[in-house]
């Protein structure tokens, strides 16, 4: 072919080009939006679901109530307040390190975020028979324990803060669970009548230690003794 003939074909391609139908040149962004949408989808796919596992890693990675509960008991056991600050708040280390009788020997479990160490050799005052340990997340946010208390008194008034408070386990610090049972059936209100602390006086076997408010009394039954320790075992309402 003469070189004349090769630039007419030239120019004829090139002038077929400039007449496309504007209607394809048009639609050449939207071709291209098209093609990046299913490569940006799955991007955002892959990230969305790379952040989910993330997040369920995390929760996964939360330690159990009782492994906690039991780190910190450990620590208590070895006298380490230092490995028991690293579970447990300063509140609840305070509370444990103090705690007058000798250690719990049995683990009772947990239920919900409250974990449970129990005696089984030696009787100690109060329904909680023991330690219980309230775990959030990867500490122990509080303790409650068995107490030792050299007074009826203030055993009587350590379960009426208790059930003031809306507290049932401070309450089995120092009362049976039936005595504590008693006593939650009704909620305290702060608005309604006053109570008024009338003293303990000697009764058969203990104490009864009186609370008395305007149409009656309660009376908290104590029994126990200094060395041992006081606890309420029962609760009695009177009317006027």
């Amino acid at each position: 072919m003469s070189a004349p003939s090769l630039r007419g074909a030239a120019a004829t391609a090139v002038t077929a080009a400039f007449l496309l139908p504007a209607s394809l040149l048009a639609a050449g962004p939207a071709l291209a939006h098209a093609a990046q949408a299913p490569a940006q989808a799955t991007a955002q796919a892959t990230a969305q679901a790379t952040t989910q596992s993330g997040a369920q890693s995390v929760v996964r990675a939360e330690p159990a109530p009782a492994t906690v509960a039991k780190k910190l008991f450990r620590a208590w056991l070895r006298g380490d307040r230092h490995a028991a600050s690293r579970v447990a708040t300063a509140g609840a280390v305070s509370t444990l390190f103090s705690y007058p009788y000798r250690a719990p020997d049995e683990f009772a479990g947990c239920s919900g975020n409250s974990c449970r160490f129990v005696h089984t050799s030696v009787r100690v005052p109060g329904g909680l028979d023991g330690l219980l340990m309230v775990v959030s997340g990867a500490k122990v946010t509080k303790v409650y324990e068995s107490r030792h208390l050299v007074t009826p008194s203030a055993a009587a008034k350590h379960l009426f803060e208790a059930w003031r408070k809306g507290d049932r386990n401070r309450g089995l610090e120092i009362a049976s669970a039936t005595a504590v049972k008693t006593l939650f059936r009704t909620k305290h209100d702060p608005k309604g009548v006053k109570y008024f602390f009338q003293g303990c006086n000697p009764e058969p076997k203990g104490y009864g230690c009186a609370y008395s408010y305007e149409g009656g009394a309660m009376f908290m039954h104590v029994r126990g003794s200094k060395s041992r320790g006081y606890e309420v075992t029962s609760i009695g309402y009177i009317a006027d």
